[in-house]
């Protein structure tokens, strides 16, 4: 039983019930010409929609001022809110239009409507969006009219009654009328407005032969005029170069020229390597060219056999090429080589993936994926000279984005692997089976692994965000404890005193004193009373000359008692321990009173002198000390260090076998920590600047190169070209 249309997300219950509706009295048929149309339609909006984020994006990245990078990252929120509406306004126009069908009168839907995604406009604005419109349909009539004809003839026999072009349900008018008339709301400024028709044009338009094809299909199966000649299909590769020349940009013109210009420079730099793919039978037998289609047939079938990763480094393309080609050539009894441009994108493509492979900054265990993508990426270069020029090309990009998110990545195994590492398999797979000759393949692709890494990013930093509050946090504690530590010292460091004094403040009044820190700073009031009491608490305990000393004791116990007391309550000390302190802290003190400045022998031996400095500790206290050797200011490792930014990933060399790739999250300025976290934004190490200016010298770290992975083996490439030309 059919039921495409149950997919297609309309109410239209109510009318579908009505036996007495319009629609009611449609032909079987042409509900299922409806309801295919509608399905394929709907998925093409919603790749429309899912890519049209990404090209705003990159056009507010290109943006010349930050007024027009407003405009599109303004386009990209509306539309983002307004997708499902225009989606369901587009269908639903399209359903009104099959009931229309019905009707004495056809559907007077023009192009003359002013509504272009929005109520009004300036004439200037509307003729521009009237020009492209009617660019666009003429590049469809061009291309699949002759479908189209025989679909509109069909339709006006089943419906027996006259049909034209431009009323047809299915024509290029109607759907761009659909598309303007669905986003008439959407506020947005005239060059979005063309961007999005731009991209209607690529996602919907571009697939009109299959749209009528199947629609031509669906009619001759059930008898309407199966005896008109078919439409001539158009070659997959024909498809491939229409996708490429509709790709986005915002400018008024393609630069063919410029694409032309860039690969007429990388041939000059590629003539003293030509000749690798070139097997002749005979000497004195003149060569014959194959042509791109039968190269692209060649690839296809080596696509199929690329081997499995641990087979990688016994798989040399160019090889299996030529014995590939000699095969040809024996069979046929002519000598066929590959034709100088495209041995020279083979070449090119050959040398980047060798550099690729080469890379130090791409994690061992990615090489071996990336090395099954030279096929697919030899073909798009085929097929798309611009791939050697667009930085933005959708192939390009992938390959970029793949190197990216795995920039933090460790080496992996079986059981072991990560959720990126299966993804990007996936990418592979996918390539190596479906990709023939339509490149379309690489922008889903891309979109689908830019989601799936977005979403990665926003919770790594989440965490990197969690991470730095903390440190940050941390690092304050630290140096209010180093305060302490000062304070104490200069207080008890050679002074003869009673243990449990000495205990007391090293382990109690140090905790009053670090939260008075961190709480008020140490300039405040509350930091210097707190300091006091210490003072005159060891004060208190010592044996002392003068006569003045006993009545200055008296008078100052009851307000240190008070003191140590609401100190300590706001330490939430134990006051278990606070009451016993205080009954040895009376004892001491009533000692002092009665033996004045003379000690008997046994309370003397009972004293200690504070000969050490205090170090505090706490519970969470990491295992990273400072760095006790000082280094010069222009230490070639202090110089790398200062090169690294937030965001900056490093190697660091833990044995002979295993590097950890880490990130930079925090630079700690207070303590001088540099902490660093794995692709996931978990922390797994830290830092001092001295102890990593020493690593970077030693050489067990490294910085790595985050730069764009195609673009940096290019560039080394033709650097190795231009000095070989150069050479000869």
């Amino acid at each position: 039983m059919h039921k495409d249309g149950n997919v297609v997300p309309l109410h239209k219950a109510a009318t579908d019930q009505a036996n007495h509706s319009p629609l009611a009295r449609l032909p079987v048929i042409l509900l299922q010409v409806r309801d295919k149309a509608a399905q394929q339609l709907r998925h093409a909006l919603q790749e429309l929609f899912d890519n049209a984020d990404d090209t705003l994006f990159e056009m507010a990245d290109r943006a010349r001022n930050d007024v027009e990078q407003n405009i599109f990252f303004e386009a990209m929120r509306d539309l983002r809110l307004k997708r499902k509406n225009i989606e369901r306004g587009f269908l639903e126009q399209f359903f009104e239009a099959f009931t229309g069908l019905t009707q004495h009168d056809c559907p007077q839907n023009t192009l003359s409507c002013p509504l272009l995604f929005e109520e009004s406009a300036p004439r200037t604005d509307d003729m521009e969006r009237s020009v492209a419109v009617e660019t666009m349909v003429g590049r469809v009539l061009k291309r699949d009219g002759f479908a189209l004809d025989q679909l509109t003839a069909r339709l006006s026999a089943l419906l027996g009654k006259p049909l034209d072009d431009q009323h047809n349900p299915l024509g290029p008018a109607l759907l761009c009328e659909y598309f303007l008339q669905a986003g008439r709301n959407l506020g947005v400024e005239i060059k979005v407005k063309l961007i999005l028709l731009k991209l209607f044009e690529r996602y919907v338009l571009a697939d009109t032969e299959q749209l009528y094809s199947e629609a031509n299909q669906l009619l001759i199966a059930t008898g309407v005029l199966p005896e008109l000649k078919p439409a001539p299909a158009r070659r997959a590769i024909d498809r491939a170069a229409a996708a490429v020349s509709s790709e986005e940009s915002s400018d008024p013109s393609p630069a063919d020229e410029g694409v032309q210009e860039v690969f007429a420079a990388l041939q000059e730099l590629l003539l003293h390597v030509r000749g690798s793919v070139a097997p002749t039978l005979e000497p004195n037998i003149a060569a014959q060219p194959i042509t791109t289609r039968d190269l692209l047939r060649l690839l296809s079938h080596l696509q199929q056999y690329v081997p499995a990763l641990a087979a990688q480094d016994d798989f040399d393309l160019r090889n299996q090429l030529e014995q590939l080609l000699t095969r040809v050539s024996v069979r046929s009894g002519k000598s066929r080589i590959v034709g100088g441009a495209d041995e020279d994108v083979i070449n090119l493509i050959a040398m980047v993936f060798e550099c690729i492979l080469d890379d130090r900054n791409l994690p061992d265990s990615l090489k071996a994926l990336i090395a099954r993508l030279q096929i697919p990426m030899l073909k798009v270069a085929v097929l798309d000279k611009s791939f050697f020029s667009r930085s933005s090309h959708p192939a390009r990009r992938l390959l970029n984005e793949i190197a990216d998110a795995a920039m933090g990545w460790g080496d992996c195994d079986g059981e072991a692997r990560s959720s990126l590492y299966l993804r990007i398999e996936q990418v592979v797979q996918r390539l190596l089976t479906d990709f023939v000759d339509d490149p379309a393949i690489f922008s889903e692709l891309l979109a689908d692994f830019l989601a799936f890494t977005s979403d990665e990013r926003r919770r790594s930093e989440l965490l990197e965000q969690r991470l730095r509050d903390a440190e940050e946090g941390r690092a304050k504690t630290e140096l209010a404890r180093q305060r302490v530590e000062q304070v104490l010292n200069q207080a008890l460091l050679g002074k003869l005193l009673p243990p449990s004094v000495v205990s007391f403040v090293q382990d109690a009044w140090s905790k009053v004193l670090l939260l008075t820190c961190l709480k008020h700073g140490d300039q405040s009031a509350e930091w210097h009373a707190d300091v006091q009491t210490m003072e005159q608490l060891i004060w208190s305990v010592q044996r002392h000359d003068d006569a003045e000393s006993s009545l200055r004791l008296l008078a100052l116990v009851p307000g240190l008692l008070k003191s140590l007391r609401d100190g300590l309550s706001s330490s939430a000390f134990d006051p278990f321990a606070t009451s016993e302190f205080f009954s040895e802290l009376e004892a001491l003190h009533v000692r002092v009173l009665e033996h004045g400045a003379e000690p008997d022998q046994t309370e003397a031996a009972a004293m200690v002198e504070v000969s050490e400095q205090i170090v505090l500790h706490t519970a969470d206290e990491g295992g990273v000390a400072p760095g006790s050797q000082r280094l010069p200011h222009d230490d070639a490792g202090l110089r790398q260090v200062e090169q690294l930014r937030l965001g900056s990933w490093v190697a660091f060399q833990e044995d002979e076998d295993h590097t950890l790739r880490c990130k930079l999250a925090a630079i700690i300025e207070a303590t001088g920590r540099y902490v660093f976290v794995d692709r996931t934004g978990m922390k797994v190490l830290e830092r001092t600047r001295t102890g990593l200016a020493l690593e970077f010298r030693r050489g067990t770290v490294r910085a790595l190169d985050d730069t764009l992975l195609f673009d940096r083996a290019l560039e080394s490439v033709l650097g190795n070209l231009r000095r070989l030309n150069r050479g000869k």
